[in-house]
């Protein structure tokens, strides 16, 4: 473990002199909620020394050269939507947050390309470019996201069966290493094959590597017509199955969400809304994009068939923007109607033929420890999310159970369901990242060897080992 120095009274002062006093924190009070992040359990929470707040990749630069050369560790941190304590400052030290880095600096509409910086939350980047006739494909969820912590945890969403994850739309970046030298891979180039794609290393790093400052991204045009439908099943496996087939059928939507009626019922009530059907057990919500109205007739009328071959109830259109955004309100809410009871939200993703089986096994776990385990997911990536949850569900309702009770069985049913992951080829992180929380189970998926070259590549950006310490792997 490397020996690091806590941010004393003199380092803050110097600090002050390079962001400004009323930019770095120090107050107890204040700083809690830079302590951690979504991950339910506060157990992982760690007072930070010092939060300090830059205006410029400038100040990163001499933020990150003071600390490096006083090895004093510093943790990125955006809009701390994450699930895994990846912005946790777990060792102290300071915490740097890009939160006034908000700056959308250019949307460049004849290359199709916008430069915004680390601290441009998801909802401000889509307002801005929205207005510009510009469209993102990407939508990993909370939008109070910021465009920093995206990149860092290579973040996806629903719509990367299609349109693939923010990997995939990233051009270039602006990055400060450790010692504080300032780097810009790639740049507004559709390609390059210029040496070893450092671009590409920093993507999904976790801020492990060095501080993403701003980015150069990729857009579109937007689709002609867009439409979601909403198909009711009565058995789960038949839903999920439906999927390969669309694929087979060369039917390829922006979204398929598998979704089960009890989170449904769930966000109803927060929202006092109501989903379009109220038949069967489950739903797939299918979002179709196309060039015009009559192509999206046609391939709504071709997952029809689809699904009614494989045992849908029937099949609700949602064809105005009205119907469209209840829909979508509703789905974008479940996890806010399950918080409460949630301890853990899991992020395995596994090969599209293998969700079913996952499932099945997920069902089989609940009733094994007798946690209510509320799985939906991108089925047509692979990507499942599981809830580990402090209470039972019996009969429409959920019942509490004592914490020393859901505690003992937490790390059970973590081990299973990463264990079932691990032999069905998948991966126990599809868009959420390592961080603190997985990282005792990074082996289970990624081998020895690979993880000593990580080791070694994390050596050679940060051989002072202050970014982000102790995320991914001690």
């Amino acid at each position: 473990m490397a020996e690091y120095k806590k941010a004393d009274e003199k380092v803050i002062e110097d600090l002050k002199g390079i962001v400004g006093e009323k930019n770095v924190i120090t107050d107890k009070s204040k700083m809690i909620d830079y302590s951690h992040d979504e991950f339910t359990l506060s157990d992982i929470a760690h007072m930070p020394d010092a939060v300090v707040k830059p205006a410029s990749t400038e100040q990163v630069s001499k933020v990150l050269k003071y600390a490096d050369e006083r090895r004093i560790p510093v943790t990125p941190r955006g809009g701390a939507t994450g699930l895994c304590g990846g912005c946790v400052p777990c060792l102290g030290g300071i915490v740097l947050s890009v939160e006034r880095m908000n700056r959308i600096r250019e949307v460049d509409v004849d290359n199709q390309m916008a430069v915004v910086e680390a601290g441009v939350t998801l909802m401000d980047f889509y307002e801005s470019i929205e207005s510009a006739g510009l469209f993102f494909p990407p939508h990993p969820g909370d939008e109070s996201a910021m465009i920093g912590g995206l990149v860092a945890a290579n973040a996806g969403g629903a719509r990367a069966v299609k349109y693939g994850v923010i990997r995939n739309y990233i051009r270039g970046l602006e990055v400060v290493l450790a010692s504080g030298k300032i780097i810009r891979p790639g740049g507004k180039v559709m390609k390059s094959s210029a040496g070893y794609s450092l671009l590409n290393l920093f993507i999904g790093s976790e801020g492990t590597l060095g501080i993403v400052t701003s980015a150069v991204i990729q857009l579109m045009p937007p689709p002609e017509a867009s439409r979601s439908l909403i198909i009711p099943y009565d058995d789960l496996a038949c839903a999920i199955e439906t999927v390969p087939l669309l694929i087979k059928r060369k039917i390829l939507p922006m979204a398929v969400e598998f979704i089960p009626k009890e989170v449904i019922v769930r966000t109803e009530e927060l929202l006092k809304k109501r989903w379009p059907s109220k038949m069967g057990n489950t739903y797939l919500l299918v979002i179709l994009d196309a060039s015009s109205e009559d192509e999206i007739d046609k391939l709504s009328e071709k997952v029809a068939e689809v699904s009614l071959e494989k045992g849908a109830l029937d099949v609700f259109v949602a064809d105005s923007p009205e119907k469209q955004k209840l829909v979508l309100d509703i789905r974008s809410k479940i996890y806010e109607s399950i918080k409460e009871d949630n301890v853990e939200t899991l992020d395995i993703a596994v090969p599209r033929a293998e969700i079913a089986d996952h499932v099945k096994k997920v069902m089989d776990v609940q009733k094994k420890y007798g946690l209510w385990l509320p799985t939906y997911g991108h089925a047509a990536d692979g990507n499942v999310h599981t809830h580990i949850m402090k209470v039972r569900y019996d009969k429409g309702k959920t019942v509490p159970l004592p914490e020393k009770e859901w505690k003992e069985k937490l790390e059970k049913v973590r081990e299973e369901l990463f264990k079932d992951c691990r032999d069905r080829g998948g991966t126990i992180s599809g868009e959420h990242g390592i961080g603190l929380v997985k990282k005792a189970y990074l082996s289970y998926v990624v081998d020895e060897e690979e993880i000593s070259l990580m080791k070694g590549i994390k050596k050679v950006f940060d051989p002072h080992f202050i970014l982000n310490p102790a995320k991914i792997f001690d």
